[in-house]
């Protein structure tokens, strides 16, 4: 007879199903936590693929970009021409360079509406489109699609008709105002500073564009559009600079319904130039495109703090010195520093006048390096380098002898510099160069030599030779409205103004006065005030400050801010454009004992301010910035 016996030590299937549960449990929670890390709040909704993801992982991507062959438009140029065909193949090469995939499409695929799959639509030189197609793009972009154009978008209609410029009025809120004459082979065109489109571009940067295909110009007329550039040249053209610059964009961007549009006046293979050409309009392309897909796009600001544009008095003691001292009083009373450029000679002669200038802010060198023989010669006659670099350390010692204070900046006499002067002046010491000639750019340009660096600073407005030697304005209202035109301009590309006047001139009793005006200008219109060493300092350590910012999920951007130079930068200003509405916005850093950082947002611009101080050398630092998204 079989005895039954007990089991001992079974395995307890009800406790390994717990333990499992436990862990499985815990594993989620630890996964949700890292995902919590990278990509800031989301839903659980967001985890599950949905069919378009799930599609997209069988079939792949499908582009959200769309190129538009128009036809309409083709069938109006003369017979073999290519050069619908030229554009869109620019056009896909910079989309291949950017990264972006694309389709090409008819006018058909508008018309049908067919449009609606794609995020972005490119209409490269469009000036023929049917009636269908316009209310297609108008209900596309009210939906929430972009739209890149350029040129004279749908003036014509489909048959080649004139139509005339209501989708430009209309969809893009801008106003005819000229063609480009093709006399200038090229045309300086000017962009703005401080934009989503042109961030770290620049502010003044002058693009240069062919004329062949008669660019266009225009107005803004709704709020809803920003000018981002403009044709006029204040150098070469007649008329009030206000004026001419509001009725002379070339580029603009802004929203209709609930999509965006960036439209340019002229076609992207006009671009030409130097390669620095090419560098900031393919920046320029790129941020259009993160704008235009609703990315997220950091910007340095070009000035400390909560300044947008920058501006300098620069007195220089040329002929009847002694009328410096009419200047000085102003100085004193407004509270602002000037910079005065002082010929060595002069220092010798009469340390009594110059001795005392350096209360009143800094000293720069006022050095002949050589000349322009003759009006007609194009080859400047400047001295070698041994000679500029003995006449530049020489001129140093003198006046740091004579004031008693540090002289760490140039200018050459008549304006001009080469190679050897930029060698010359960082090997004695010097930290810029300012030169008097008119320049093309509002900012100032770091010049790097190996492991030292200089900054070129140039001469951003008229000064009172033009104003009262050439112009012939006595009259001081004259000469402030004059002045005050070139501070709104630069006011609106962001750069520094350079307010340059003579002992001769300006600073007579009966024209001293109209600087007191300019500065109080200056001071209401929020500029800062400052010197070119105050300048210089700045802009070496901004110029080496790096930006990144990308979307992680929907409600986190990722900010990080880089310093690989060899200084600490404080009072520094990241604008972060957002994509959409949000609140609530709460900031983390990614690594534990990051310095944080004073933000604030600005609902009406969707954008966040984030300021940042004592950043080391070397140092990047990554900010995560989360966000709830409004019901609208």
């Amino acid at each position: 007879m079989a005895v039954a016996t007990k089991k001992t030590g079974g395995v307890n299937q009800g406790l390994i199903i717990l333990l499992g549960g436990i862990i499985l449990i815990g594993a989620v929670l630890i996964y949700l936590f890292i995902l919590r890390g990278v990509y800031g709040r989301f839903s659980t909704a967001e985890l599950l693929p949905d069919t378009k993801a799930i599609k997209e992982i069988f079939y792949g991507e499908k582009p959200t970009i769309a190129i538009l062959y128009s036809k309409y438009t083709e069938n109006m140029l003369p017979q073999g021409s290519t050069w619908l065909a030229d554009n869109i193949s620019t056009w896909k090469k910079f989309l291949s360079t950017a990264g972006y995939s694309y389709d090409i499409i008819a006018d058909s695929t508008i018309e049908l509406g067919l449009e609606k799959k794609y995020k972005l639509i490119i209409l490269p030189g469009s000036k023929s489109l049917s009636n269908k197609e316009i209310i297609e793009l108008k209900k596309y972009l009210k939906n929430g699609g972009s739209v890149f154009a350029t040129s004279g978008t749908a003036s014509y209609t489909d048959d080649g008709k004139w139509r005339g410029w209501e989708f430009l009025s209309e969809v893009f809120g801008l106003k005819f105002s000229k063609e480009i004459s093709r006399d200038e082979i090229t045309k300086i065109h000017t962009l703005r500073g401080g934009l989503p489109i042109t961030a770290n571009i620049p502010a003044g940067f002058p693009l240069r564009v062919a004329t062949w295909d008669r660019p266009m110009s225009v107005e803004v007329l709704d709020p809803r559009t920003t000018q981002a550039s403009f044709w006029y040249n204040y150098k070469l053209q007649n008329g009030l600079s206000r004026d001419e610059i509001r009725k002379s964009a070339g580029i603009a961007y802004g929203t209709y319904g609930k999509g965006r549009f960036v439209w340019m006046g002229f076609e992207i293979n006009s671009v030409i130039g130097a390669q620095e050409d090419y560098i900031y309009f393919e920046r320029l392309f790129d941020n259009s495109l993160s704008w235009l897909s609703f990315q997220p796009i950091a910007i340095v600001r070009d000035w400390p703090s909560n300044y947008t544009a920058a501006a300098v008095v620069i007195p220089e003691l040329s002929k009847s010195p002694q009328n410096i001292d009419n200047l000085l009083p102003i100085l004193n009373a407004e509270r602002i520093p000037a910079t005065f450029f002082v010929d060595p000679s002069l220092a010798q002669s009469d340390k009594g006048l110059v001795r005392p200038l350096a209360r009143y802010g800094e000293i720069g060198a006022l050095v002949d390096i050589g000349y322009l023989a003759s009006i007609n010669d194009t080859v400047n006659k400047l001295n070698d380098y041994d000679t500029q670099l003995e006449k530049l350390t020489s001129a140093k010692n003198i006046l740091e002898t004579a004031v008693g204070q540090s002289v760490i900046g140039v200018m050459p006499y008549y304006g001009i510099y080469d190679a050897n002067t930029i060698n010359s002046a960082i090997k004695g010491n010097y930290k810029y160069i300012f030169t008097d000639s008119l320049s093309d750019r509002s900012v100032p340009k770091t010049i790097i030599r190996g492991d030292s660096l200089i900054v070129s600073i140039s001469k951003t407005g008229r000064d009172d030779y033009e104003v009262i030697r050439d112009f012939g304005l006595t009259e001081p209202d004259f000469q402030y409205y004059t002045y005050q035109e070139d501070i709104d301009r630069i006011l609106f590309e962001g750069g520094l103004y350079t307010f340059k006047l003579h002992t001769e001139y300006q600073c007579l009793p009966s024209n001293v006065g109209v600087v007191k005006k300019v500065v109080d200008d200056l001071k209401r219109k929020g500029f800062w005030i400052t010197t070119l060493s105050q300048v210089e300092n700045w802009w070496a350590r901004r110029n080496y400050v790096e930006v990144r910012v990308n979307q992680r999920g929907t409600t986190r951007i990722a900010l990080t801010v880089s310093n690989p130079g060899k200084h600490v930068i404080n009072n520094l200003v990241v604008e972060v454009e957002m994509s959409e509405p949000a609140k609530d916005i709460t900031l983390s850093t990614e690594i534990i004992g990051t310095l944080p950082a004073k933000y604030e947002y600005n609902k009406a611009k969707k954008t966040i301010y984030v300021y940042l101080n004592d950043l080391q050398s070397g140092e990047s630092r990554t900010y995560y910035f989360d966000y709830l998204v409004p019901n609208v």
